[in-house]
């Protein structure tokens, strides 16, 4: 040993004791029993809950606005007018975002570190995320696409505006099942699985 280091504040078995020249001690943490109900991994099931509810409506969201944003681009070049009315399916595929973070924020504030965490409850908060996250996927599919088709018949034809705005609706409601339905599992959840 250097002349710096003494024998009692070093634990001879742990590098960092032997390298800072103090004794290690690790940091004091709670530990959770793990069960077969209550396994380790059940927290990873819960985060890619919110993982894919926030991911998965998201790129719906992007879709939508994206598809609906080149059909209104080609429209200002007509009838710049007629901008402010296309905008609609715009706006509709910002909500699905606002879904998919609902239950994000809905299923990460049940998730702790030091509390006990269900299999059941990370199966059903994926099942939750899964759920929100692939209908706000779709239905940001099916704005994008009847979104761009309405505004470049909009261009010629200003009567189909109310078809736009009717199919639009039904298209954002794709989302607001699954917004239900994740909704639905989130209360499921009891959080005294872990006990029986």
């Amino acid at each position: 040993m250097g002349p710096f280091l003494k024998k009692s504040h070093s634990n001879p078995g742990s590098f960092i004791g032997r390298f800072l020249g103090v004794a290690y001690q690790p940091p004091s943490t709670q530990i959770i029993q793990m069960s077969d109900q209550c396994p380790v991994f059940a927290h990873f099931l819960g985060f890619g809950g919110v993982a894919s509810a926030m991911i998965l409506s998201t790129i719906g969201a992007a879709y939508g606005t994206a598809k609906s944003g080149v059909g209104i681009s080609g429209l200002a070049t007509f009838k710049p007018e007629l901008v402010m009315k296309s905008l609609i399916p715009i706006i509709m595929s910002g909500i699905l975002a606002v879904y998919g973070l609902v239950v994000s924020v809905l299923i990460a504030g049940s998730l702790s570190p030091t509390e006990p965490y269900s299999l059941f409850a990370g199966c059903t908060h994926l099942a939750a995320g899964l759920a929100c996250g692939g209908s706000g996927l779709a239905a940001g599919l099916a704005i994008g696409k009847a979104g761009d088709a309405f505004v470049r018949a909009y261009v010629y034809q200003s009567r189909v505006f109310v078809g736009m705005l009717l199919t639009l609706i039904f298209a954002e409601v794709l989302g607001l099942y699954g917004l239900i339905v994740a909704l639905i599992l989130n209360t499921r959840i009891t959080g005294d699985e872990c006990n029986a």
